[in-house]
């Protein structure tokens, strides 16, 4: 029996989103350490770090990329420089481009830096040149000239008395440039290869610079030589001395002289002592602790995509805090004091190739990327957690039912089981059988007790977790092989357990799907074969309530196969691609299908039919997962966008339960209004509604009292321009309708008379209101003619009648009002459209009919008056045949009066009093 709380889903919104914002190159944070501002393809970006959400962002009009940019000292002034050769000025607050010029450089600017003033700007190119500009009076002042080269980096000394500006290019050297003279003061040289970055000591004498060479070099301005050059085994990207008067013997440093922090190619942290040259701090990253003399950490460094290596370090002084940037696009903050992370941010996820909810209330998810990395993002301020356990890509993720814990397997061959304290995950087991790369994995349903996974090796595996996963923290346990099974041709892609832990159902690339019994202790039990695919299955997924697999395959089709016998039971079709995920909602009774053409479809399976298709990414949709409360999904893809999506049929039904309610409420308010007979704010309050029929209420209701005329006049003209369109609007409403048009003509009466013309053509749609007014006003017009002909000749009729009576009865039909209509009545040609003016003339009782009657012609006379005759002829014949001397007898009748029977003599007198009677109550109607 059907649950009657259940609501279908009909449309998912939009929650959230968490989309690559740096993609490679410079990284810089502003002054007063609230934004970063990074690269981003032919955009910069501009992250809070509060919340992690982009907050401004400029883009070039020609979408060339930009090669560099550089954010002045006071944090007011944004330059960018494209490919174009197009520096521009930007009020990065406002996204607005303020200037814009031609860079003299004759190839793209690579490097540029503001000085301590923010009025000087120093652009290098990949020319070898470099250009110094007035940024405050638009000019450039400079044309620096000798590089060999790309000059990569460009820097201000700090201190602007001094005027010199270092650079440096592809020839390994270092130069030093004085302002004043524009003239190069001496050539630093040290490196023998790239120089990264530099940094200068508190009073300015001293700086230092790194290289890829792995050695940092500690310079003396004064003296224009080198101090020191110090090997630190790893190629350098950034460099920075450390605050003076501070604490860092958390990090190592025992005295107050300048020590060093070095980021590189080896993803970590380290703290240097310059006049020892010793590395007096070294920092470890994840699980694993990163020792400078490890033959493994030497091996990873040596790759070229190593994903802990380092790009960028940057110093936030004002909060104590330090930012590096990864080699994959990751930007984190750590304390300076002890070197803890404090926020982590993903600029860039690559391809998504699986997502989960994760945690209490669904408030992370976890995501599997083109990388050996998992990612656990906050999704209420986007800080990002990274998770290193895996040697090589992650390829599926899921999770166990309390949400803490969740399993993933990778390329590496290995299946790890995570736990999530306090926000807080690490490793908790780990287990490696599979011959070739773990393409699936699945969790146990009623509690956490075993996981099953699925790889290119063909075979199915069940592993059992071990009994306390807290028992060592920071120990990996290991998780033991229940069995393994040659379950399939070729590889798996899929695997799935039911929602009792008693099934388990795989999918594999020979077009097949397998339903296994795991509830016996030793092997995996075959029940059967789900066949009909024409392509690789990719997904299966059990029904939450009922017997029935759900399939997804490459060939563009999902079907539902039954339990019990195996067959097919119905097929999805609507994807124009492979149908690569396929999930259970609205407790089993709709599917939610992503697909390689980017889309999402919502279908019902009762019906068979798609009701929702959402236009999510631009790529593969391999990521799709729905929360435990089923009002939630979240959907990851190869365009390397994850999306947070709310289901709106349940905000829709709470929306709409609400405005009931208050409609309730506003319609209790009207009543009491009413009945306190205050029109004009029960007016008002009925057109806030919205609704032509409760407006129409109150117009009745005024109508209805003493003076209505006069209190429907000064009610409607005390509302509102907007209130006057609405009742203007109304009045075409209730003007198709005969029982309303008196109130909408009443009312249209007031509006026509005092309100302006040139004012109410001002009325939004009033052209056309009063376009529309006009056929039914017509036909009102013609049926209130024919009325008022109907009710003259009634009129005649009844005085013609009442005279021919028995004298006794003169008295009772002389109360009666028998006064003739003299007001004036309306027809319409049909011809020609055109309304005559005709006026009834008063007739004596005792006289003949006169010609010049309104019926033109006594043989058209309808049959009822006719017959009506007859009757009072033979009523008067059977009262001894009384006449006044002025009709004629009943002998003159014709031979078909005689005729008629009692019976129908008796019909045809009911007939015509009721016609009497409604004669007399329609002309007393259209006299008042």
């Amino acid at each position: 029996m059907a649950n009657p709380h259940l609501h279908f889903k009909t449309n998912y919104a939009v929650s959230s989103k968490i989309e690559p914002f740096y993609k490679g190159g410079k990284v810089q944070i502003s002054k007063d350490e609230n934004y970063i501002f990074c690269t981003c393809g032919s955009r910069i970006n501009v992250l809070e770090i509060s919340t992690g959400k982009i907050v401004h962002s400029v883009e070039h009009d020609d979408q060339e990329d930009i090669t560099s940019f550089a954010l002045s000292s006071d944090d007011e002034l944004l330059v960018t420089a494209s490919r174009a050769l197009l520096l521009k000025q930007w009020d990065w607050r406002q996204a607005q481009c303020t200037r814009s010029w031609r860079a003299i450089h004759t190839a793209p600017v690579a490097s540029m830096d503001f000085d301590s003033t923010s009025t000087l700007l120093a652009t290098g190119g990949c020319d070898g040149t470099i250009k110094i500009w007035d940024v405050v009076k638009q000019y450039c002042t400079h044309n620096l000239r000798g590089s060999s080269g790309v000059v990569h980096l460009v820097q201000f000394h700090p201190d602007i008395s001094r005027l010199k500006l270092f650079s440096s290019s592809m020839d390994c050297s270092i130069w030093m440039w004085d302002l004043s003279t524009s003239l190069c003061v001496c050539v630093l040289q040290s490196h023998y290869s790239a120089v990264t970055s530099l940094s200068f000591s508190p009073d300015g004498d001293t700086m230092i610079s790194s290289g890829r060479d792995k050695i940092c070099t500690v310079w003396d301005l004064k003296q224009q030589n080198a101090k020191r050059a110090i090997p630190v085994y790893e190629a350098v990207e950034g460099v920075i001395f450390l605050p003076e008067n501070q604490d860092f013997s958390q990090i190592g440093v025992k005295n107050p002289k300048l020590h060093f922090v070095t980021a590189g190619s080896k993803g970590i942290l380290r703290v240097w002592d310059p006049n020892t040259a010793r590395c007096v701090f070294s920092q470890t990253l994840g699980t694993v602790s990163v020792k400078k003399d490890d033959e493994e950490g030497e091996e990873e460094e040596k790759k070229d995509d190593n994903p802990r290596s380092l790009t960028h370090l940057l110093l936030l002084p004002a909060s104590s805090r330090l930012a590096t940037v990864t080699a994959e696009h990751n930007i984190m903050l750590y304390q300076l004091a002890g070197l803890a992370t404090l926020q982590q941010f993903v600029g860039y996820n690559d391809e998504v190739l699986d997502v989960k909810f994760l945690g209490k209330d669904d408030s992370h998810i976890v995501v599997a990327t083109n990388s050996c990395q998992l990612k656990v993002f906050e999704l209420l301020t986007n800080s990002c957690q990274i998770l290193y356990g895996h040697t090589d890509t992650v390829l599926s993720l899921d999770v166990f039912r309390k949400g803490s814990l969740f399993a993933s397997c990778a390329k590496d061959r290995s299946v790890c089981v995570w736990q999530m304290d306090s926000g807080h995950v690490r490793c908790v087991a780990r287990g490696t059988s599979h011959t070739n790369a773990v393409g699936c994995i699945s969790c146990s349903r009623m509690k956490a007790s075993f996981v099953a996974s699925g790889s290119l090796d063909c075979t199915v595996k069940v592993w059992d977790l071990p009994a306390d996963l807290t028992a060592a923290e920071e120990s990996i346990q290991q998780l033991t092989l229940r069995t393994t099974e040659k379950a399939h041709d070729k590889d798996v892609n899929s695997v799935a357990v039911s929602p009792n832990d008693k099934l388990l159902a795989s999918a594999s690339q020979d077009r097949t799907a397998k339903l296994w019994s795991l509830a016996g202790e030793g092997n995996l039990g075959l029940l059967g074969v789900f066949r009909g695919h024409r392509r690789g299955v990719w997904t299966v997924c059990f029904s939450p309530v009922d017997q029935v697999l759900a399939t997804s395959s490459a060939d563009g089709t999902t079907k539902l196969w039954g339990l019990q016998d195996f067959s097919c039971l119905k097929t999805f079709e609507g994807h124009d691609a492979s149908v690569l995920k396929v999930i259970f909602v609205s407790r089993g009774t709709q599917l939610l299908t992503s697909g390689s053409d980017g889309l999402v479809k919502l279908w019902t399976i009762k019906t068979n039919e798609c009701v929702k298709t959402l236009d999510a990414h631009q790529d593969k949709v391999w990521g799709l997962h729905g929360n435990r409360r089923d009002n939630r999904m979240v959907t990851g893809s190869a365009d390397s966008n994850i999306t947070v999506w709310e289901d709106v049929t349940e905000m829709e039904v709470a929306e709409e339960q609400a405005k009931q309610e208050e409609q309730i409420l506003k319609q209790q308010e009207l009543s009491n209004l009413l009945q306190e007979k205050k029109y004009l704010k029960a007016l008002g309050l009925a057109i806030s509604l919205d609704q032509p029929h409760t407006v129409l209420t109150v117009i009745k209701a005024i109508r209805q009292t003493e003076d209505s005329s006069e209190l429907l006049e000064k009610t409607v003209l005390k509302l509102r321009v907007d209130q006057k369109e609405a009742l203007l609007r109304y009045c075409g409403v209730w003007n198709t309708n005969a029982k309303n048009c008196q109130d909408a003509q009443v009312v249209l009466q007031v509006l026509l008379t005092h309100v302006p013309p040139e004012e109410l053509l001002q009325y939004q749609g009033a052209r056309t209101h009063l376009e529309g007014l006009v056929p039914y006003t017509e036909r009102h017009m013609q049926r209130i003619g024919r009325l008022l002909q109907a009710s003259m000749f009634l009129n005649y009729m009844w005085q013609k009648m009442r005279v021919v009576g028995e004298p006794s009865s003169m008295d009772q039909d002389e109360e009666m009002d028998t006064s003739p209509l003299v007001q004036p009545f309306f027809t319409i040609d049909k011809d020609r459209g055109d309304v005559e003016n005709r006026e009834g003339e008063d007739r004596d009782s005792g006289q003949d009919e006169d010609p010049s009657s309104p019926l033109e012609d006594e043989e058209e006379e309808d049959a009822d008056v006719s017959t009506t005759r007859r009757v009072s002829a033979r009523i008067r014949s059977k009262e001894g045949g009384k006449t006044n001397g002025r009709h004629p007898s009943v002998s003159e009748e014709s031979s078909e009066e005689e005729d008629m029977d009692e019976e129908e003599e008796q019909e045809v007198a009911g007939k015509a009093a009721k016609r009497l009677s409604a004669s007399s109550t329609l002309s007393q109607t259209i006299a008042s």
